[in-house]
């Protein structure tokens, strides 16, 4: 069995292999690992072996993560990456670096209201369903072109650009992927200030190399890190 630290070589090999072929810059994406259901010593390995940037999908479980003894204290980048709902965002607004699944208005203006309570100002991310699954979350691309103005005069957040989970069909994925990047761009064409808007988060263990080739800025990647759930 191979460990966190050989994994972590083994996709970040792979992640500079992509941008590569797609010939982009490996320092212009960063992984995120997705620790979800994985113990904090998993962790605190991945971390000693230099990921700073863990992806978390459960306000419960977050919390406990940050509180552990193996990670209490240390600069870990902090990603919420699952579905959240506004009444849990009081619990993590103060622990996390940044939010990639906003997928409603309300869920933004909240918050602003617990970010502007702490004195913070919070990076995050709009979640669009480019699949149009209806058992996913996340704004259509045609809601977020429609609603867009109302998030860019949000106080207390910045919004840095945007988030998809894509279909697990790999031909369809990359065209998501593509959605999802031209939609940065119409988006960045309405903001008011486009230099923040430049992330993309998209792209899993089974896909990231396609989201590398669309543009993909963030890739979040769990299995093929810390195994199998």
């Amino acid at each position: 069995m191979k460990t966190i630290s050989e994994n972590l070589a083994a996709i970040q090999k792979e992640i500079l292999t992509s941008c590569l072929k797609a010939g982009r810059s490996p320092e212009d994406v960063r992984l995120i690992a997705v620790s979800k259901t994985k113990p904090a010593s998993l962790i605190r390995e991945a971390y000693d072996a230099g990921q700073i940037d863990i992806g978390e999908s459960y306000v419960q479980e977050f919390l406990e993560k940050t509180a552990s003894p193996e990670l209490e204290g240390l600069p870990v980048r902090w990603h919420f990456i699952g579905h959240l709902q506004s009444n849990k965002i009081k619990y993590i607004v103060d622990k996390v670096y940044m939010v990639h699944s906003i997928d409603k208005l309300s869920t933004a203006r909240e918050l602003s209201k617990r970010a502007a309570a702490k004195n913070l100002t919070v990076d995050y991310l709009i979640e669009v369903n480019t699949s149009g699954e209806p058992s996913k979350f996340g704004l259509s691309p045609e809601e977020l072109l429609k609603t867009a103005g109302s998030f860019f005069d949000l106080p207390s957040v910045t919004l840095r650009g945007l988030m998809t989970i894509a279909s697990p069909d790999p031909s369809l994925a990359h065209e998501e992927f593509k959605l999802l990047a031209n939609l940065l761009e119409q988006l960045r064409a309405k903001a008011p200030h486009p230099e923040n808007i430049t992330e993309l988060s998209m792209g899993m263990s089974g896909d990231f190399e396609k989201a590398i080739d669309a543009g993909a800025t963030m890739v979040r990647i769990g299995t093929a890190l810390f195994g199998r759930r």
